[in-house]
């Protein structure tokens, strides 16, 4: 009873990602229309969603968890003739890539640790987060940053494309017969990262060639953020 319980909550989950995804990402895919400045418009409008003291928990960090767990705890509990998927398949290897290595190092140096108040980060509020900061870092770090943007956009593009690929044709067969499933996987692999990745990496790399727009005391401030994870460190 164990699977068919966590492979639904698993299923469940993804919806209140996809919609995150979608507000999320909409910002640095509009810096292809408007540069940075509409990029940092649109992502505090789109913090009202994501980010509000019960937002975040029930709509972000709760499905992001139970997610990663039901997966987790999937491959634990498989039963040995009902083997779990393998974990070279792109699946496993990019939500694993995503849970412990991307995601980990964005959400420390993009939420946790810009609200430091020690010296010299003083806690930039949401207000003082915007693109810019994004701009510093692919200034500052060029080849790290765009590492681990592009890792982590292209690891959730083509996790979002297979595991919606799965929860189409588990829920929605008839559908699935009649048009999904016609394409094939690669077909949908480039319709995906065309729709998804393509446009926000190109909208960060139009971030990344605009000029820094903030004063030199502030830009210190974020890389003093960035600085904060090792990563930026070494």
């Amino acid at each position: 009873m164990a699977l068919p319980f966590l492979t639904k909550t698993a299923h469940v989950s993804a919806p209140f990602i996809t919609t995150f995804l979608l507000v999320h990402l909409s910002a640095p895919t509009l810096a292809n229309v408007g540069g940075s400045s509409l990029s940092s418009q649109t992502m505090l409008l789109g913090r009202e969603y994501y980010q509000g003291s019960l937002s975040e928990p029930l709509l972000v960090l709760g499905p992001l968890t139970v997610h990663a767990l039901s997966g987790i705890l999937k491959r634990l509990l498989s039963p040995p003739n009902r083997p779990p998927r393998r974990i070279t398949h792109l699946l496993s290897i990019t939500g694993y890539a995503s849970l412990f290595l991307f995601l980990p190092i964005h959400f420390l140096t993009h939420r946790q640790y810009p609200t430091l108040e020690s010296a010299p980060i003083y806690s930039v509020g949401p207000s003082e987060l915007d693109y810019e900061f994004v701009k510093t870092g692919l200034q500052t770090w060029p080849i790290r940053s765009s590492l681990l943007y592009g890792g982590l956009i292209l690891s959730t593009a083509v996790h979002f494309v297979d595991g919606m690929t799965i929860i189409w044709n588990t829920w929605l067969k008839e559908v699935a017969n009649a048009s999904w499933k016609r394409n094939t996987r690669t077909t949908r692999m480039i319709l995906g990262i065309g729709a998804i990745a393509f446009p926000t990496l190109l909208g960060l790399y139009t971030i990344a060639k605009e000029p820094v727009m903030t004063f030199a005391s502030m830009a210190s401030r974020y890389r003093a953020v960035f600085m904060s994870s090792f990563i930026y460190r070494i």
